[in-house]
């Protein structure tokens, strides 16, 4: 028994001895034919090999020796069929190297502890019709094959690897080199990567560092990456990791990205963006990439472009029927000059009251003899996606004489409908307080707004105001419209709904009317006081709108010394005026008011004159002021808001002695009721004793 197991173990050794001088002195190149075919087989593409086949026998651990595999000149060409948009072949590996350990081939499984390639170049093309060199079919194994051969490779070395990417689609033509760093590095990395090429003709260099390759199979190993790309005067700098990288199931990255003008991107990214001063962002961008829902958030971060400022986060969501786009964002200052075109806002008459005339998208003009804005409105991109998106902003500046401040912002946008709920913001020491909701689901527009004005200043409304050595009142509003249309003009041309301003004490002058741009009231003004500044008691107007025809349902103007009432129309939709203005002495001190005017034409063309009858009996300031009264009282508020002074306007004190009805008593009564008038008597007043 102990003869047989001498015998058989020296047999063993002897085959094991054979076998290894077989392979140490066979001439493997013979085998280069049969390699290559295989080769070619398993990737579906034409392989060869043009260098040295060798295999060396390596001690590394167990009893066996291990091969030790090394190919010179590998070539690998196009896959059958495919029209290549350059010369050459897919890849040429100048040198390529591996072990392989012998046990595990004895169970159908090679093991390869190591893969190293060298001195190496690839072609990944896609040529103009979308068709690429890299695709691979996956067979799928019959069920009643033998399965076969398993692969474990364990790590790759890449030493000077140079991958050339062309995509003639995206325009895109980028040489990047890649070699393994030591396997002692910190970090995760495994290798470095430098790049440069162009990008729809933008000149792009780069480098960086990321992870191994083999790491790209262990989904719950984080992916570690580092990279600055630069194109023309962009930076872009990320660090951070990517989780499952098959699947793309999770990116959390830290984001750089600054440049001179936003429309440098515009190249990179196929964008449309506008010149715009130089920029920088900082933040966090994470991804969940499941192929369903996709999510990336910009977390944290912060952004200035010009002098304006931008922070917060915000997220955007793959979803059905549309992605939605939502986050919270801040601001301390925000300038129309940096950001102005970003929103299709012209801001190089900022501060200057210019206005340029420029058709919209639609080649659409505004006419001469038009006031009120004809630009299309264009809706066609809101059912593009959803938004829900808050902003807080300290100060907004498109005219440094009258800056927003306080700004507070809700904007929702769903199925083509956009709100702002509120749009609320400071001006002029006063404040403006908004819901908007405009419809874009139909071929028009349609729009509802609530707007209240408290408290505005008109020393701080209307430029150069300041520089008037007199004290101005402030403006209180409240209007409900709803309309629709495609433009500022056809909305507010259709309108219903109700309009109410009220201005307190102060003085006003034509040349305030002149800077608050209102050509009728500065031609009404000149003909009732001249030149002179006017202490105004109160100004109050209430108008009724139905189908964009503004009615009157009171308006009075006291000053100190006279009393003016207005009736009739404006329409917005012909923008045309139908005014009877009536003016009325309160003393004999001062002057004496001349006949009734009338105010007619259109708002850029208004057509301001006396009346051609004079009205022989004419009613007394007392007899208008009762007139008024009623309808009015449902103003105070208005007058009211945020004062404690007592209300000087004689039509807002005015008690049942001063008579009253007619149509402003009865508009008064479409009002809701409950409210309270001022108990104080009217003011004395004397009717015109002279005729004109």
């Amino acid at each position: 028994m102990a003869k047989i197991s001498v015998w058989t173990v020296a047999c063993l050794a002897g085959l094991m001895l054979l076998l290894i001088i077989i392979v140490a002195v066979f001439d493997w190149n013979r085998l280069r034919p049969w390699v290559a075919e295989k080769a070619s087989e398993a990737v579906q593409r034409p392989v060869s090999i043009e260098g040295d086949l060798g295999v060396d026998w390596q001690w590394r651990s167990g009893a066996l020796p291990w091969p030790h595999i090394t190919v010179r000149n590998i070539v690998a060409g196009h896959p059958e069929g495919y029209a290549s948009v350059q010369d050459g072949d897919m890849a040429r590996i100048d040198y390529l190297a591996l072990d392989i350990n012998p046990i595990p081939l004895f169970s159908r499984h090679v093991e390869i502890p190591r893969l190293e390639i060298g001195d190496s170049r690839i072609a990944l093309q896609r040529n103009a019709q979308g068709d690429n060199n890299w695709a691979y079919e996956r067979k799928k194994a019959r069920e009643d094959e033998e399965p076969g051969w398993t692969v474990d490779l364990q790590s790759i070395a890449l030493r000077r690897v140079e991958v050339q990417m062309t995509d003639e689609a995206r325009k895109l033509d980028m040489l990047t080199r890649f070699n393994s760093l030591d396997t002692g590095a910190r970090d995760g990395y495994g290798m470095d990567w430098e790049s440069s090429g162009t990008f729809n003709d933008a000149e792009i260099t780069g480098g960086g560092k990321v992870g191994g390759l083999l790491s790209l199979r262990e989904g719950g190993t984080p992916f570690p990456l580092q990279g600055e790309v630069s194109f023309g005067e962009t930076r872009v700098a990320i660090e951070g990791s990517m989780t499952a990288p098959r699947g793309l199931a999770s990116l959390d990255v830290g984001l750089k990205l600054a440049g001179s003008s936003l429309s440098d991107l515009n190249a990179l990214f196929g964008l449309a963006l506008p010149t715009t001063p130089s920029y920088s962002t900082e933040g966090r961008l994470l991804a969940m990439l499941d192929g369903d829902e996709d999510i990336w958030r910009y977390e944290d971060f912060k952004g200035v472009v010009g002098k304006s400022d931008l922070r917060g986060t915000l997220e955007y969501r793959v979803r059905e029927p549309r992605p939605l786009l939502s986050g919270e964002l801040a601001s301390d200052l925000l300038r129309f000059r940096d950001l102005g075109p970003l929103i299709g806002v012209d801001s190089s008459g900022e501060g200057k009251g210019e206005s340029k005339k420029k058709p919209d998208d639609d080649g659409r003009s505004q006419p001469a003899d038009k006031a009120l804005p004809v630009a299309r409105i264009g809706s066609e991109t809101w059912d593009m996606m959803d938004a829900d998106v808050r902003f807080e902003g300290k100060r907004i500046v498109r005219d440094e004489n009258l800056p927003l401040d306080d700004i507070q912002a809700h904007v929702l946008l769903k199925d083509s409908v956009l709100s702002f709920e509120p749009l609320n913001f400071g001006v002029a020491g006063g404040t403006l307080s908004n819901t908007i909701k405009v419809d874009g689901q139909g071929d028009v527009l349609h729009a509802d707004m609530a707007m209240a004005a408290r408290g505005l200043q008109l020393k701080q409304l209307f430029p150069g105001a300041e520089s008037m050595n007199a004290s101005f009142g402030q403006l209180h509003g409240d209007a409900k419209l709803r309309g629709s249309g495609d433009s500022i003009a056809s909305l507010l041309g259709s309108s219903d709904g109700e309009l109410s301003l009220a201005l307190s004490r102060g003085t006003i002058s034509r040349f305030l009317m002149e800077a608050a741009g209102l050509n009728v009231a500065n031609v009404v003004f000149v003909k009732l006081f001249g030149d002179e500044q006017v202490m105004l008691e109160c100004m109050v107007a209430d108008f009724a709108v139905k189908d964009g025809l503004m009615r009157t349902r009171a308006f009075v103007l006291e000053t100190e010394d006279a009393v003016v009432t207005m009736e009739g129309s404006v329409s917005l939709k012909n923008e045309t005026l139908d005014l009877d203005i009536r003016p009325q002495n309160k003393t004999l001190r001062i002057f004496t008011l001349r006949s009734p005017l009338y105010a007619k034409g259109s708002f850029k063309n208004p057509d301001v004159g006396v009346q051609a009858v004079p009205v022989a009996a004419r009613a007394g300031a007392a007899v208008v002021l009762g007139v008024v009264a009623t309808p009015l009282a449902a103003l105070v508020p208005l007058l009211n808001v945020g004062t404690d002074d007592e209300n000087e306007c004689s039509a807002l004190r005015g008690d049942k002695k001063t008579g009253g009805g007619g149509d402003g008593a009865k508009a008064a009564n479409e009002r809701p009721a409950g409210t309270k008038k001022a108990n104080r008597s009217p003011a004395t007043v004397h009717e015109d004793p002279i005729p004109h």
